[in-house]
């Protein structure tokens, strides 16, 4: 007599297919646990050097820019003192003929959207420890002169009757348009940056 069917192993083969399949979804699981880590961690990293970007633009565009209009000259030294011993602020010297005339007036002043590309303002946002620091880097790429008043010096309007009407004629407002380039990145590693394009009136 010859048997037709022998089952025997197939318990053993059976109980290794389902440990086979078992550990190919224990993997899966143990990737896609990772890969999310990494995705969590450069989203973290990310945040970080956008904060720092929004912080250096607070910094441009309400404190450093509007200083500089009043008079350069005498504005650039304070400036630097002041900023210097918190977070060593440095210029380029374009930066009176950017926020003074038109772009096609620069000459050969860089006009790249790289803000790390000869940047007007350079300085360092100090955190805690050394790899806390950010680097921040402003630059003017492009300007639309207005017909502000940069002198700083607030004029009182002249007082009208009752009819509401004044003696004076005033010309209407356009305000002088800037295009910054502003980006943050972690000291001690470049590859966490951020940019912002920020449209800037004065």
């Amino acid at each position: 007599m010859k048997k037709l069917k022998n089952e025997e192993g197939i318990a053993l083969v059976t109980a290794l297919m389902f440990t086979l399949i078992c550990l190919g979804i224990v993997a899966a699981l143990m990737q896609m646990l990772l890969l999310q880590t990494k995705v969590s961690a450069v989203e973290k990293n990310y945040r970080n050097s956008l904060e720092a970007a929004y912080g250096g633009t607070e910094l441009v565009t309400k404190e450093f820019i509007p200083k500089l209009f009043t008079n350069y000259s005498t504005g650039i030294g304070p400036l630097l003192t002041a900023y210097a011993s918190n977070i060593e602020l440095q210029a380029s010297t374009g930066l009176k003929t950017k926020l003074s005339s038109a772009t096609s007036d620069w000459g050969t002043l860089s006009k790249t959207l790289n803000p790390k590309d000869a940047p007007d303002l350079q300085f360092m946002l100090k955190g805690t420890g050394t790899n806390g620091n950010f680097k921040v880097y402003a630059k003017v790429v492009d300007t639309v002169p207005g017909n502000s008043d940069t002198t700083g010096i607030d004029y009182l309007d002249s007082g009208v009757g009752v009819a509401g009407s004044g003696s004076g004629i005033a010309p209407k407002h356009n305000p002088a348009l800037y295009s910054v380039e502003v980006q943050g990145e972690r000291a001690s590693n470049p590859k966490e940056k951020a940019i912002l394009s920020v449209l800037y009136a004065y």
